[in-house]
Formats: structure tokens, C-alpha cells, sequence
């Protein structure tokens, strides 16, 4: 019987995989901490993580049994990937569960920013309202620039076409049937950059495209251009976006993830100032949260893009097949590293 720790748990989690695993006979423990070396255990043969638990060799080490990690998660960046392979550890994601849910939401940060929502709740709650200072945008007839054309920004061109958005986007991988279908064109990254009013990430994060938004790119785009990423925080250069909002060439960004995300906690941003073996980097990510988080123009939040009712089932179904699957000598949804 093989001891199943499922680390990162929500009540919503737990409630959804007890029903999901209920008819096994596996020993299961739910652990509401992520996974680390302080919370490894020793016995464990799978366990079950989200993004915020450590997967690196010196934490698998810790665990001599391990034979499954279970990611609840489409990216694997918290999974040191050739460890896992040097310790025959198999390692299982979750490659979809929430393509509306994330194109959703980037319409959320995008509207809140195109109504200038933040400004306008703000003045509210101070009852000092002046209507010139919350004059926005419309989308209809603007153009959208996606970067990554797979499922999650297949449906941000569907929801921007429904705003009377033109979409244009660019995919090294481009799929031409479904944009004929859908509605979109796609075109090369620097047509994009110079022709979008709006430019949303939906590409995985890969050691070749860190800082793929960068200065060159941010000054190629259009003047008060709006900049929404939703897929991973590697994937612009924080300094360089602080630079083209901060002499307003560019007009706002909606940050769903960002390059030191762990400093939302406040315990962990506490520790990033006073604790001398935190990394230079991480105290670099600090100032800059503390610079974007004080632009009227930037909206940052916890990387919640995933977090609706309905995906989190998914997620968590799709995980509980994954355990299974393995307990039964099968590997669903095996990451391979590419």
C-alpha cells in the first residue's frame, strides 16, 4: 500500500480528492503546508504538489521512497525535472484544465485596466470623484497581439472577437485550421509588437524565451499599449516594463504572475529584507513589486488566473487519474521533458 501525501491542500482540494479517491485502499495524508525539506516525508511513495511546493534534488533526496510526483499544475518549474528522471521518479501534470478560465481572467485585468476600475473604486471609497480623471477605452476595434496560440489563448481570441477585437498572434508551433476557424491571423513577434493595442501571454515559460518581452520589445509596441500576462512572470523583464510604464510609453500592465511572486506574502517579503541568505535577486524582485504595486496604471494579483470552482475540479480530477494511474502501473499525462 502506497503512502500518498498530498501537500498545498485546500479544504476544496481535500473535499474534491477524498471523493475523487475514495474507492482506493492507499494510504492517503492531506498536508496543508507545500512541500519542503521541513515538511518531506521519509516514507512517502507519491505525492501530490501544487506550483508553491520545492521539488528540487536536495528536497527529493529527502525522500528515499519516492516514485510519483503528482504536479496539480500545467507548468513543472518547481520540479527538478532531470532529478526526478536520475531518480526514476515519474512525474505527472495536468495539461489542461482551464482554457476559458485563465483567458477569463485575462479579460478581467484587461477591462479593469481599459476602465481604469482600480482608480475609480479608489475615488469612490474616498468620495472624491472627478470623471475626467476615469475616462478609459473602448475594445471594440482595437487589436489583440497573442503570444502563445495553444488552448488558453485559442480562447482569449475567441472572447476578444466578441469585443469587436482584431486578433493577431504568433506561435512557433502555429495551427492554421483552428485560426481560420476561430478568426484570427497569425504573424511574426515584431508585426505583433508594432501593430497591438493589447498584448497577452499565453506561452509556457522555457529557459529560450526568459524576458521574451523585454526593452527591445517594449519599445517597439504602440504608444499607451497594454501589457496582460497571465502565463508565467519569466517571461518579460520587470525593470525594463518599470522603465516603459514609468515614461509612459506604455499605458498600463495586468500581472497575474511575476518574478517573485513568494513576496505577496508578507512573512516571506519580511525575510527577503532581513535575512542575509536570501539572494540579491530576490531583493531586486522586492523593490520591484513595491514599484509596480504603487503604479495607478498596474494591476497585480496572486496568480489566481486558475482559481475558479470549476477548474479546480478538473485539476484535481485529472490529478486523482494520475495517482491512480500509477498505483495501477500506468503513467497519464507524463511530463516529458522536450
Amino acid at each position: 500500500m502506497a503512502r500518498t501525501i498530498i501537500y498545498d491542500t485546500s479544504e476544496i482540494d481535500k473535499n474534491n480528492l477524498n471523493e475523487l479517491l475514495k474507492e482506493t485502499d492507499h494510504e492517503i495524508i492531506f498536508v496543508e503546508e507545500p512541500l519542503s525539506r521541513e515538511t518531506a516525508d521519509r516514507e512517502a511513495e507519491v505525492v501530490s504538489v501544487f506550483i508553491t511546493s520545492d521539488l528540487s534534488e536536495e528536497v527529493m533526496a529527502c525522500m528515499p521512497k519516492l516514485r510519483h510526483i503528482a504536479c496539480r499544475s500545467t507548468g513543472t518549474n518547481h520540479v527538478d525535472i532531470k532529478a526526478a528522471e536520475i531518480r526514476n521518479i515519474t512525474v505527472t501534470y495536468v495539461p489542461s484544465y482551464g482554457d476559458h478560465t485563465v483567458a477569463e481572467y485575462a479579460f478581467t485585468l484587461l477591462l479593469a485596466l481599459s476602465r481604469k476600475l482600480q482608480t475609480t473604486l479608489e475615488a469612490v471609497d474616498k468620495l472624491d470623484i472627478n470623471l475626467l480623471d476615469l475616462v478609459g477605452f473602448d475594445l471594440n476595434g482595437k487589436t489583440l497581439g497573442i503570444f502563445g496560440a495553444g488552448r488558453i489563448g485559442q480562447s482569449a481570441a475567441r472572447i476578444a472577437l466578441g469585443f469587436g477585437m482584431r486578433v493577431i498572434a504568433y506561435d512557433p508551433y502555429p495551427n492554421q485550421q483552428k485560426a481560420d476557424e476561430i478568426g484570427f491571423e497569425f504573424a511574426d513577434k515584431e508585426s505583433i509588437l508594432r501593430q497591438a493595442d493589447v498584448v497577452s501571454l499565453h506561452m509556457p515559460y522555457t529557459i529560450d524565451n526568459k524576458y521574451f518581452l523585454n526593452t527591445n520589445e517594449f519599445a517597439m509596441m504602440k504608444q499607451g499599449a497594454i501589457v496582460i500576462n497571465t502565463a508565467r512572470g519569466q517571461l518579460l523583464n520587470q525593470v525594463a516594463l518599470i522603465q516603459y510604464l514609468h515614461n509612459g510609453h506604455l499605458g498600463g500592465a495586468g500581472l497575474d504572475v511575476f518574478e517573485g511572486e513568494v513576496l505577496l506574502d508578507l512573512d516571506e517579503e519580511i525575510a527577503a529584507i532581513r535575512n542575509p541568505q536570501h539572494s540579491k535577486e530576490l531583493l531586486m524582485q522586492d523593490t520591484e513589486l513595491t514599484i509596480l504595486r504603487a503604479m495607478p496604471n498596474v494591476i497585480i494579483t496572486p496568480h489566481n488566473a486558475f482559481n475558479t470552482i470549476e477548474a479546480l475540479w478538473r485539476i484535481n480530477e485529472t490529478t486523482a487519474q494520475n495517482i491512480i494511474g500509477y498505483w495501477y502501473g500506468e503513467t497519464p499525462n507524463r511530463f516529458i521533458q522536450k
